[in-house]
């Protein structure tokens, strides 16, 4: 949705403002007309955050923007971005579903987008200057228009913390939330919610029970397991207990699921880009169950080397969506061979989620690998026992040669003494 006032004449140009309503964008959308002379165009993606997407648009327009768009993003960024990340199996440090990562350049895609269709010569971000979204944004916006001009004010004001913020929103007659009930920042999208800052900063701090807001605690979570089936054809999930659903639709139903019996949650001190060690908690419900149904039908239907080899450029893959490579030649060049390795992932899982946890019970594949027969302790299968020790040995020769080698030197130091 856009404002028809968008066309407004002015002599000033224009910026494109990842705008979300609250305190640090709101501030710099004022910042950036008073002290950069910007006419703003704000926009506001919803990846899921309901409601909140339409009053933030409201509010720009109120606050001074000359265009406002809030775009309903949900279905393009679970096609298009989370799907084809979750092909890869990609885990950040072995954790992190990289629910806020892999929103990001869907974001910076769409300022850019609109810069060129408002004529804005810039974009800006609210992200901080210690963060990895700075990163994010400004690498994709450099990658889809190598001439636009990028402003992140956090590095560039003068403003030392909320109290400044909040002067200059009294100042400007912005309104902003006076207090703060939440000592830490979140940030949502379909597939996550992320917390970080304030307390959550002293790693031995547990985060406080009424933190979460996707997931019940796994010791409320129901006393009676329930088992969920989800089905994948080609590489991405179409349905769950055998209802077809598209795909955002189908992350909001693995949501509900997971996050009814506490799944999905990870606190990690992980590795920023920048450089710095950060810590930050996540849920990530919907995903967590997505991610562990997968990998069941992936044990049935992957060659042992080809899994062996995707999962090795998966942490690849992993650390270039984490930092920001997500429209670099290489993400793409893995993306071809990930999206190609995925056509054989067809079948079905069936999970048991029960206080937290999400096991794997059940899988079947209509090309599996697995072949009873062959693998079965009782007699059968194209399979002779007694080829097994020429494969031990052939396979154990170099380490003999090296053996032998050693206890050689050996006895020649023992017969020096």
């Amino acid at each position: 949705m856009t404002d028809p006032n968008s066309t407004a004449a002015s002599s000033r140009e224009k910026i494109v403002l990842a705008y979300s309503g609250g305190l640090d964008t709101s501030i710099i959308l004022k910042w950036l007309q008073t002290e950069r002379n910007y006419d703003v165009v704000c926009f506001t993606a919803d990846l899921g955050q309901g409601d909140e997407v339409e009053e933030a648009r409201v509010k720009a327009l109120n606050t001074g923007a000359v265009a406002a768009y809030a775009l309903d993003l949900r279905e393009e960024f679970v096609r298009d971005y989370v799907f084809p990340m979750f092909r890869s199996s990609a885990l950040y440090e072995g954790y992190y579903l990289l629910g806020t990562s892999i929103a990001r350049p869907l974001i910076a895609k769409k300022m850019v987008e609109i810069a060129a269709k408002e004529g804005a010569v810039a974009v800006s971000h609210g992200a901080t200057g210690k963060g990895n979204d700075q990163v994010r944004f400004e690498m994709t916006a450099y990658a889809l228009n190598p001439d636009i001009v990028t402003v992140a004010p956090w590095r560039d004001w003068e403003f030392q913390g909320r109290a400044d913020l909040e002067a200059f929103a009294h100042e400007h007659n912005i309104p902003v939330p006076t207090t703060k009930k939440d000592p830490w920042s979140t940030d949502a999208n379909m597939l996550h919610i992320s917390y970080e800052g304030g307390i959550l900063e002293d790693p031995w701090t547990e985060p406080p029970a009424h933190m979460f807001k996707l997931t019940v605690s796994p010791e409320d979570a129901p006393n009676e397991a329930q088992y969920v089936e989800v089905e994948f054809v080609n590489g991405d999930p179409v349905s769950i207990d055998g209802q077809k659903l598209s795909p955002a639709d189908l992350l909001q139903k693995a949501n509900e699921i997971g996050g009814k019996h506490g799944i999905g949650r990870i606190d990690l001190v992980e590795n920023r880009f920048v450089g710095m060690k950060s810590r930050g908690v996540y849920e990530t419900p919907g995903g967590t169950l997505l991610y562990h149904a997968r990998r069941a039908v992936e044990s049935l239907t992957l060659d042992r080397e080809v899994l062996h080899q995707r999962d090795a450029l998966g942490v690849k893959y992993a650390e270039l969506v984490y930092n920001g490579f997500w429209f670099a030649p290489e993400r793409e060049a893995l993306q071809v061979y990930i999206d190609h390795v995925a056509q054989s992932v067809t079948g079905t899982a069936r999970l048991k989620l029960y206080k937290g946890n999400c096991d794997t019970v059940g899988r079947k594949a209509p090309q599996s690998l697995y072949d009873k027969d062959l693998v079965s302790f009782e007699a059968g299968g194209d399979y002779n026992q007694h080829d097994a020790g020429a494969f031990i040995k052939l396979n154990a020769l170099r380490m003999r040669v090296q053996a032998r080698v050693q206890a050689r030197a050996e006895q020649k130091e023992a017969a020096k003494v």
